[in-house]
């Protein structure tokens, strides 16, 4: 700073924690401190769903359709709600689209700013714990139909695996097992999920799985948008690894989708367990 120029005030506190310092600064700029609080009836705003994870020996593999709707209109056939949340980790979302976005980019920006204070990185408990903060402190927009949970993943470096954790609307996290599905095609996801998991699945064989499982969601479930064949729309795949995480490149989401597509052309039920 200059001479005579006055410290911006939020230089003067030292907190890991980039959503305090927004809440004592910029509170206004929070996404729950947005919503219009004389709104009474629940609001018809973009939902999106479906999006799922599942460990592998390896690490984590994290999926999503592209569908939003809103009410019974589909209002985008490629958003995007899977997502890289740091150099080991994975961020999802179902729920209210413009709430979810901006909750994700705050996680991001969490998760940086606690590297660059304290020159380490936060466990992945203490990700998945920092996230739950961010959700209870939605949960009074969430009464007002503006709901957006998240569904978080990671590799975890100190014990070597891939951890899955889940939420609900107030904020409270769960650990989930080898998989766990989120959003209004999540039941029909897991069913799948259920035949086609095996603790031992390859990471490929999985992306093929977690494909397998939002196919079948998006058989059963409107809101759920299959691949596209036609518009070259192909569901998000990610996964986290100890090399790191990383998104699949359209391509290779594409190559998975197509096997799905054309098995499915040959027995439309899908694959049974082995």
């Amino acid at each position: 700073m200059g001479p005579g120029v006055e410290e911006p005030s939020f230089f003067s506190h030292h907190t890991s924690s980039f959503l305090d310092l927004m809440e004592l600064h910029r509170a206004e700029q929070l996404p729950w401190n947005r919503v219009d609080e004389a709104g009474t009836e629940p609001l018809e705003i973009p939902h999106g769903t479906t999006v799922l994870a599942a460990a592998f020996p390896g690490g984590v593999v994290m999926a999503g359709d592209r569908r939003a709707t809103s009410g019974n209109m589909i209002v985008n056939r490629e958003l995007e709600k899977v997502a890289v949340a740091d150099e080991f980790s994975l961020i999802a979302y179902a729920g209210a689209v413009g709430i979810a976005v901006e909750l994700i980019r705050l996680f991001r920006f969490e998760l940086q700013h606690y590297e660059k204070v304290q020159g380490r990185t936060l466990s992945t408990s203490g990700k998945a714990n920092r996230l739950a903060s961010m959700v209870r402190a939605n949960l009074p927009a969430a009464t007002m139909g503006m709901a957006a949970l998240p569904l978080y993943a990671a590799y975890d470096e100190a014990e070597g695996r891939g951890r899955i954790f889940s939420y609900d609307v107030g904020g409270g996290p769960f650990e989930e097992g080898d998989f766990h599905a989120l959003g209004s095609g999540s039941v029909f996801a897991r069913g799948a999920l259920k035949k086609l998991y095996r603790p031992d699945l390859t990471e490929s064989e999985l992306a093929r799985a977690c494909v397998e499982a939002l196919y079948d969601a998006a058989d059963d479930d409107t809101a759920t948008g299959g691949p596209d064949t036609i518009r070259h729309i192909y569901p998000v795949l990610t996964v986290a690894t100890a090399e790191g995480a990383r998104r699949y490149t359209d391509e290779e989401a594409a190559a998975v989708a197509r096997t799905v597509v054309d098995a499915r052309l040959a027995n439309p039920l899908g694959p049974t367990a082995g």
